[in-house]
């Protein structure tokens, strides 16, 4: 999958849009960084290093090291808090389905928390 597929994935998730916080959306080396409309908190950042495309995704501390463990392509978070994110390289040793599931998994761990009601209103 390309880079715009990865966006346009992101994108197909609730209240979410692209931003390009450090960069022009001109720029081919752009930080895509992937937020929730309501908060304004990220939940991944698409941009190329060395010539290869990488997705930093929020992450479980404990998944985190599991999936670090599991996938060679998937490493700490390149500038990121290396307890909370990771960086995967599409396309290596990581099934698009299980980096779909990845994102999602970082989105909810982003998106704002439903509140329960105290009672009936007065």
């Amino acid at each position: 999958m390309t880079r715009q597929d990865w966006v346009d994935f992101c994108l197909t998730l609730p209240a979410t849009y692209e931003d390009y916080p450090f960069d022009s959306v001109t720029d081919p080396g752009a930080w895509t960084s992937m937020r929730h409309r309501t908060n304004k908190k990220c939940f991944a950042f698409i941009y190329e290093r060395g010539g290869k495309l990488c997705i930093n995704l929020k992450c479980d501390p404990n998944e985190a090291d599991f999936l670090r463990n599991l996938f060679a392509d998937v490493t700490p978070g390149f500038h990121m808090n290396k307890t909370h994110w990771n960086t995967i390289t599409p396309g290596g040793d990581v099934p698009d389905d299980e980096l779909r599931q990845m994102i999602e998994r970082s989105y909810n761990l982003i998106k704002p928390k439903v509140r329960k009601g105290r009672g009936k209103p007065k």
